[in-house]
């Protein structure tokens, strides 16, 4: 019971890339770069172990970006032609690089990656993809016309990635999808069955993440325009319950979801956002508990993964780690009071 893991990304240190600065660049090149990612990974397994955490990640330390990491490697896209496009239903304005002919995967992504991880830690292993829906709100379309139809062109190639992520001992595939959060009519028309394409014919766990963004200033600012209840999880839980995902992350601490909407997600495992990646202060055990005990009440414990609200890779190392070690301790709290 209360099984802990993490949303994805954790703070790369300084010797890899800029601290506290969201998609720095590498500070090193070739074989040194690629020594560098490895030790990273290392430092973060450690740390998560250390923390109690049992579903460990390598912290999305081999990729700067969590969609374009993926998507470098995926041919049919025209990386000098930039079209400005507004991110998250134009929360942000972004040049994107722009789809231009068929998408195909030119060479497995993150296969030696995984393979890497898998051989350094003997606990469950969990590894994140973009989702489908995500990618395409993230990346311009000049040759399929739909957003739906270049999202299921998506699917296909991750589905390849993760079969082979499977394959190479991961326990756990987890999608990020926050686009999930701001399009969910398009999420029920389409963005679930694109979902569902990605995880076919997998055998491990697989999950679906959906927060309302990293704790940068553009997303802060648009948490402030939502109000007191944040309810956007309510149209979208009833189709995933329904889908084949098998655990839906989500984010608790910190935000105005009314935690009755996990009631949504009976046939799921929650992963339950206990902590809050848009502050530094550091969570008590007792707070994650707290949250955890909270959650109980809509959901059988049973079923209940303590988690990171997002990802963790804008907080500065120390404020990183020190969350990991009370999230590992308030679910040791919350499985001792239940």
């Amino acid at each position: 019971m209360f099984e802990t893991t993490i949303a994805g990304s954790l703070p790369k240190p300084a010797w890899l890339a800029e601290p506290e600065t969201l998609w720095a660049p590498w500070q090193h090149e070739g074989e040194a770069l690629e020594r560098a990612k490895k030790d990273a990974a290392l430092v973060w397994l450690k740390e998560q172990e250390d923390a109690g955490i049992d579903i460990v990640t390598e912290g999305e330390q081999f990729r700067i970006h969590f969609v374009h990491g993926f998507l470098e490697h995926v041919g049919g896209i025209d990386w000098d032609l930039k079209t400005p496009m507004g991110i998250r239903d134009n929360r942000y304005v972004v040049d994107v690089p722009t789809v231009t002919s068929a998408l195909s995967r030119t060479r497995p992504v993150h296969g030696a990656e995984a393979a890497f991880t898998r051989a350094h830690t003997s606990r469950k292993l969990k590894f994140t993809l973009p989702g489908p829906m995500t990618i395409c709100d993230t990346i311009a379309d000049a040759h399929y016309g739909r957003r739906a139809d270049m999202a299921m062109a998506f699917a296909d190639l991750l589905n390849q990635e993760a079969r082979e992520l499977e394959a190479a001992g991961v326990d756990v595939i987890q999608f990020d999808e926050p686009a999930f959060n701001v399009f969910m009519d398009d999420v029920n028309e389409w963005g679930v069955a694109a979902l569902e394409r990605a995880v076919e014919g997998l055998t491990c766990d697989t999950a679906v993440h959906i927060c309302y963004g990293y704790g940068i200033e553009a997303n802060i600012s648009w948490k402030g325009t939502l109000g007191g209840e944040w309810r956007q999880y309510e149209g979208i839980f009833p189709a995933l319950n329904a889908s084949s995902i098998g655990q839906v992350s989500l984010e608790c601490r910190g935000s105005h979801v009314p935690m009755s909407l996990i009631g949504l997600l009976p046939d799921k495992d929650v992963l339950v956002g206990a902590i809050d990646v848009a502050t530094d202060q550091i969570e008590t055990p007792e707070q994650v508990a707290e949250t955890l005990k909270e959650a109980s009440q809509y959901v059988d414990p049973a079923r209940i993964r303590p988690c990171t609200n997002c990802g963790m890779a804008p907080l500065s190392r120390d404020v990183a780690a020190a969350k990991l070690r009370a999230l590992g301790a308030g679910a040791v709290l919350a499985r001792k009071s239940l």
